[in-house]
């Protein structure tokens, strides 16, 4: 969280637009925190986007939409929501379309657990690149926290709650444990 993933894919999308070239930015149907059908950053930077959903098939979408205008890049946004299935099917595009596909998502929840389609990202991934932010301490924040709304670390719960910056708090390790362990508010 906070490391600058979707400011990262926008930059792409805008480096290829640059460049004459049509990039794809795909966009979880679940993450409805700036609207449907959009990627926004933090900082205000914002563009349309393609949903997928759990029952999307990402070649097949991909290939139909390849067949009406050239795709030079597929972006993907929250791609820890990508299944097991369409992480294949990128490989896919990747592999039999010849189209870069470039995702951008977490790698675990705030139980410390691995997201599905980040599994299989980090196991079927040509190329990984770990952004990067920091905790309030100033080491690298590598968990998240979900917090309740006294800012209280909430140990268990529902993999998935679509929420910003006030539940969620990017931390160290050691800052997540202690979080966990002694109910103490997060500091954001």
């Amino acid at each position: 969280m906070n490391a600058g993933k979707s400011t990262t894919l926008l930059q792409s999308s805008f480096n290829y637009q640059e460049r004459g070239m049509n990039p794809l930015i795909y966009t979880a149907a679940i993450d409805t925190r700036y609207g449907q059908g959009q990627v926004s950053s933090r900082i205000g930077l914002s563009a349309k986007a393609q949903l997928f959903a759990p029952q999307t098939n990402m070649f097949l979408a991909i290939e139909t939409l390849h067949n009406t205008r050239k795709i030079d890049c597929v972006l993907i946004d929250e791609s820890q929501f990508l299944t097991k299935a369409q992480v294949n099917e990128l490989t896919d595009v990747v592999d039999k379309l010849n189209i870069p596909v470039l995702c951008y998502g977490l790698r675990t929840d705030f139980r410390g657990e691995l997201f599905v389609g980040a599994q299989y990202l980090l196991a079927w991934a040509d190329k990984l690149i770990e952004l990067k932010t920091v905790c309030h301490c100033g080491r690298k924040a590598n968990m998240v926290l979900r917090t309740d709304e006294h800012g209280i670390a909430i140990a268990d719960g529902e993999q998935v709650e679509i929420g910003g910056n006030e539940r969620y708090v990017s931390v160290c390790r050691t800052h997540y444990k202690e979080a966990l362990e002694h109910a103490i508010p997060v500091k954001g």
